[in-house]
């Protein structure tokens, strides 16, 4: 009986501390949340950024960001320049991955090590090569530019992650598939693809995410005030330390979130579908 008392114990004192860990988890998370949506929503800048559920709620934030600034501008760049990542980016990944998992062929092995020597170098050394390819090929700014050094900038590690991914699925299918009479890609594409969703579904939600939240290679890249991401355009609402727009710049971080959101939400049911699809032939 003591011993049936103790492990009851040991697994309450375990199960508190779990839900310890994800109560103080969930506070860091959700305040600065709760902060940025509720300084969105204020109608002083003065007392923005802090914690006041008596304040003035309005919506004129949200006017003066819409009619007064070049915000929808700044925030149709940043959408188009998202898709076309995304939709180039988990494309070209996922045919990489899928190549290096699935085949042997002469410079594998050292097309994956350069693969990692380019991730370890940091953007930071990179934007002058960035500057002078801009120059050369005509690209500074253009959001066409910026989207290729996106693209390019995820290809190394993300292919690293699909071709571990793609290891995981079994080869048998593969063989089954062949003993069938299936050729190269209807493989890839009833087989390997619908297994794979999961970690297609999460990079294409980072490929998204990626160009919302990058302000340096935008700010370095791009120039004038119509060809700006919203990242750079919210910058310039608080980078005055005499008129600073705190609220606005609340108003528009809060509405970057909705389409990552939105993303989010049509992308999850990819999260575990795919670990069932197409193990099953027709």
């Amino acid at each position: 009986m003591k011993k049936i008392a103790n492990q009851k114990f040991r697994r309450s004192f375990s199960h508190f501390l779990t839900y310890l860990f994800l109560i103080v988890l969930s506070i860091i998370i959700l305040y600065p949340m709760l902060i940025t949506v509720q300084s969105a929503f204020n109608a002083s800048d003065l007392a923005a950024f802090t914690l006041d559920l008596h304040m003035h709620w309005t919506l004129a934030n949200f006017h003066q960001l819409f009619y007064e600034t070049l915000y929808l501008t700044w925030f149709k760049n940043t959408m188009i320049i998202a898709v076309l990542t995304m939709i180039i980016q988990v494309v070209i990944v996922t045919l990489a991955g899928y190549t290096y998992s699935r085949y042997r062929f002469k410079g594998r092995k050292n097309g994956l090590i350069m693969f990692l020597v380019i991730q370890m170098v940091p953007t930071m050394a990179a934007l002058t090569a960035f500057f002078v390819l801009g120059l050369i090929i005509n690209g500074l700014d253009h959001y066409w530019f910026l989207t290729m050094i996106y693209v390019g900038g995820g290809i190394p590690m993300n292919t690293w992650l699909m071709k571990g991914y793609f290891d995981t699925i079994p080869r048998d299918l593969d063989e089954s598939a062949r003993i069938d009479g299936a050729g190269h890609l209807r493989i890839l594409w009833q087989i390997n693809l619908p297994l794979a969703m999961p970690m297609i579904a999460v990079q294409a939600l980072w490929a998204f995410m990626g160009p919302f939240g990058d302000y340096l290679l935008a700010a370095f890249l791009l120039r004038t005030p119509e060809n700006l991401t919203v990242a750079v355009g919210l910058q310039q609402f608080i980078s005055n330390p005499t008129n600073q727009r705190v609220a606005m710049f609340a108003a528009g971080s809060f509405l970057i979130s909705i389409p990552i959101v939105i993303l989010f939400f049509f992308l999850q049911r990819y999260f575990q579908s795919g670990l069932t699809a197409g193990g099953t032939k027709g």
